[in-house]
């Protein structure tokens, strides 16, 4: 077994990713792709690292909507602001849920006061903050670290492309520079190869010179069609090879390839309730898709050899 991929048990999904590196990586061969044609693209949340109880971005956006509830107790009967102060995960996780069912009403509401939060922060005071928490906090449920939460295999597979040509880029539905505070740390993903959601930003100047800083709007949801077009604006090129786990990420997996290079798209299944968690909300019409479509589905009961170290 090839020790680049430690934590994949051997099987299908394991040979697919395999075969296909192979394939195209193989100079002579029909599959073979340039280097600077290998884009490859991973969603993050229940892709990269675990999304349940509710995405853990949620919960920082929680604790300033919490504090903002506090100061204005007026905010504590409106949503988001009533599930922060009373720690109803069930609506905060459950607006992600119903947006991948086709549902924004809540998502709607949680994004308001997501812009709200962080309206006039500067983009490093908000780095900052998202680090420190990461850094410092720990699932409500698993018992490790946040920075923990990541899956092994999942990072393997990106030192394993790496080590192939392949560029890698994580395009997530969650907050761009939120991912960024630790994407280098946890994944060995510089800042500037992620792409996610993102607030407007303004540029104003200070006593330091000029910041950069949140407007309270929002600029892009990054999920659904909107990660097509956007791999698209910051890459400039197709990618080759794909892994997402929800219904939103089923046009970045239809984008992936095209009509003249070959693909590999990946299925994250959440399927193993004794070391994470076992769903298939939200990634219903997305596993339908990959059973019609014939794409490869990664079981973490059954190809992974561990989940998290």
């Amino acid at each position: 077994m090839d020790a680049e991929l430690g934590s994949w048990r051997d099987g299908a999904a394991r040979s697919a990713i395999t075969d296909f590196v192979r394939r195209v990586t193989t100079e002579g061969g029909d599959d073979y792709v340039d280097p600077v044609e290998r884009v490859a693209v991973l969603d993050n949340d229940g892709t990269l690292w675990t999304e349940k109880p509710m995405q853990i971005e949620i919960g920082f956006i929680l604790q300033r909507l919490a504090a903002m509830a506090e100061e204005t107790p007026d905010l504590r009967e409106q949503q988001p602001w009533k599930a922060a102060s009373t720690d109803d995960y069930d609506w905060l996780g459950g607006a992600i849920t119903k947006h991948y069912r086709g549902d924004d009403s809540d998502l709607k509401v949680l994004m308001g006061g997501f812009v709200r939060a962080f309206a006039g922060m500067s983009a490093e005071d908000y780095l900052a903050a998202s680090g420190e928490y990461l850094r410092r906090g720990s699932h409500p449920t698993l018992g490790r670290g946040f920075r923990q939460c990541a899956y092994p295999p999942m990072v393997e597979l990106l030192r394993y492309l790496e080590a192939h040509g392949f560029t890698v880029y994580i395009a997530s539905g969650g907050d761009r520079d939120f991912i960024r505070a630790i994407s280098d740390e946890v994944y060995g993903i510089p800042a500037e190869r992620v792409i996610g959601s993102s607030n407007a930003l303004a540029y104003q100047e200070d006593d330091g010179g000029a910041s950069v800083v949140y407007r309270a709007r929002p600029d892009v949801f990054d999920d659904g069609p909107v990660k097509a077009v956007r791999i698209w604006s910051r890459v400039g090129r197709r990618p080759i090879l794909a892994a997402g786990n929800a219904n939103g990420d089923i046009p970045m997996l239809e984008f992936t390839g095209g009509p003249s290079l070959p693909a590999l798209r990946l299925v994250v299944l959440h399927d193993d309730e004794d070391r994470e968690f076992a769903y298939t909300d939200g990634a219903d019409e997305l596993l339908d898709r990959a059973e019609r479509r014939g794409w490869t589905v990664i079981s973490v009961r059954d190809d992974w050899t561990t989940v998290f170290r």
